[in-house]
């Protein structure tokens, strides 16, 4: 096993329409704006962009996103990463119950020297600092679907 690799799934049970959904997952930009760990996004060209993360640990990530699949048929989003990470993330957005489902898969290799030197001992609290992260965001997406009211 290859100690730089890390696989993540998530999956968003949201009351709203994969329409709505997709409209705001889509626009990686102002996901600072509703993700606290989604520290700055700056635009690159119209397919690319740079994005900072940071959750719990003290250590920001820093990569370059380049847009690979945008399917709103579908409701897919892919991008491929590059820089303190490398590899690839997918929104895949469908119908569920009366809203829908947010599927989040990531496959990434581990660039930054911090991470790379604990890969081992740190493994267990890498995997936490992620999931936080996406408790916060499913937190922020709830919000953002509602207008800004608080979700239950």
């Amino acid at each position: 096993m290859d100690r730089r690799r890390y696989r993540f799934c998530s999956q968003w049970e949201l009351p709203a329409p994969p329409s709505a959904v997709y409209d705001v997952l889509e626009r990686a930009q102002d996901y600072p704006r509703w993700w606290p760990q989604v520290r700055a996004v700056r635009r690159g060209d119209g397919a690319s962009g740079v994005i900072t993360v940071r959750s719990l640990l003290p250590y920001a990530l820093t990569f370059t996103a380049r847009e690979v699949r945008r399917d709103r048929e579908a409701g897919v989003l892919e991008i491929a990463m590059s820089g303190d990470l490398d590899g690839w993330a997918r929104w895949t957005i469908t119908p569920h119950g009366h809203g829908s489902l947010a599927r989040y898969d990531q496959v990434v290799d581990v660039n930054k020297p911090l991470l790379r030197r604990f890969a081992v001992v740190g493994r267990p609290f890498f995997r936490a600092n992620h999931r936080l992260m996406m408790r916060a965001g499913r937190r922020g997406l709830l919000t953002r679907l509602s207008g800004g009211r608080p979700a239950v």
